[in-house]
């Protein structure tokens, strides 16, 4: 993979606006465990490693169990996430693959059973936010933050 910059230390400031939108977001009532399902699985989906190296971590620290963290691409196949976790997920990888299929009614109808509006909002936000620093993690081929501080 060929080195690129990293604009979170070379253009932080372009940056920071979209990790206050992130911060902003996160202060809307969501349970932390919640978004930060979200966050990984649409890092899963991208191919982020830095998003998913970053929030796998966060994940376990605030006490997420290795089990739902790494069968978090199968959540479909296992009963290890509830049915308002299940309805996010689906909604995360609806908007993050939205020129597949757009954004289908059954999955906003198990959102909308499962979200207050405004919590509607705030995930909607949050998967945005999460593509966007994917975008930038892949784009510049931004390395996990433990690989970051072995080159340092």
């Amino acid at each position: 993979m060929t080195a690129r910059m990293n604009p979170y230390v070379t253009h932080y400031g372009l940056v920071k606006p979209l990790i206050d939108l992130g911060k902003t977001v996160k202060g809307y009532g969501l349970e932390e465990s919640l978004m930060r399902l979200v966050e990984i699985r649409a890092s899963q989906i991208n191919g982020c490693g830095v998003c998913l190296d970053m929030h796998a971590k966060e994940a376990r620290q605030a006490g997420e169990t290795e089990e739902r963290v790494l069968m978090l691409s199968a959540w479909r196949e296992t009963t290890l996430y509830n049915e308002r976790e299940k309805a996010a997920l689906a909604w995360t990888e609806t908007l993050t693959r939205l020129s597949e299929k757009g954004a289908p009614d059954d999955v906003y109808e198990a959102v909308q059973a499962q979200f207050s509006e405004e919590e509607q909002v705030a995930l909607t936000l949050m998967v945005g936010v999460i593509n966007s620093f994917n975008r930038i993690g892949v784009g510049f081929h931004v390395p996990p933050i433990s690989q970051q501080r072995k080159a340092a």
